[in-house]
């Protein structure tokens, strides 16, 4: 059974004497998500969102994921510094039951593979239908 720590996963504290958000660049990805709802034309504010890394054997085959945080979309829909992440599979997973029945839950997998960049999951909500793409 792998231990997962704050420290295996690249979680950084924020440093308020930094200009970098409380980031650590030197080898760590960065994370972030942006919610619209296409529907309404409106940010997706108060969505629960959770973050999971991949349970790899040791020839990479995944075998799970773990949680690794859970946030929720602040009034502009985006939840800006999801936990410095090293590179691998990740997904996250949305609770979309409050703003439609239809799909209760939406799961975007992705891979991390440049370890000293910015990533955006951005997600377009809409009733009936959900789309995303790698944001900037």
């Amino acid at each position: 059974m792998v231990r997962w720590s704050a420290r295996m996963v690249g979680w950084s504290r924020p440093d308020p004497g930094r200009g970098d958000g409380g980031r650590d660049r030197g080898g760590v990805v960065s994370l972030s998500t942006h919610v619209l709802d296409t529907a309404t034309g409106r940010p997706a504010a108060g969505l629960p969102l959770r973050l999971e890394r991949a349970v790899r054997t040791l020839d990479g085959t995944t075998t799970g994921w773990i949680a690794v945080t859970e946030a929720v979309t602040d009034d502009d829909g985006r939840v800006a510094d999801l936990p410095a992440t090293i590179p691998g599979p990740w997904r996250l997973v949305f609770d979309t039951a409050s703003r439609s029945a239809f799909f209760p839950e939406v799961t975007i997998a992705f891979v991390i593979e440049d370890p000293a960049g910015h990533h955006h999951v951005p997600l377009l909500l809409a009733p009936f239908g959900y789309s995303t793409y790698r944001g900037s």
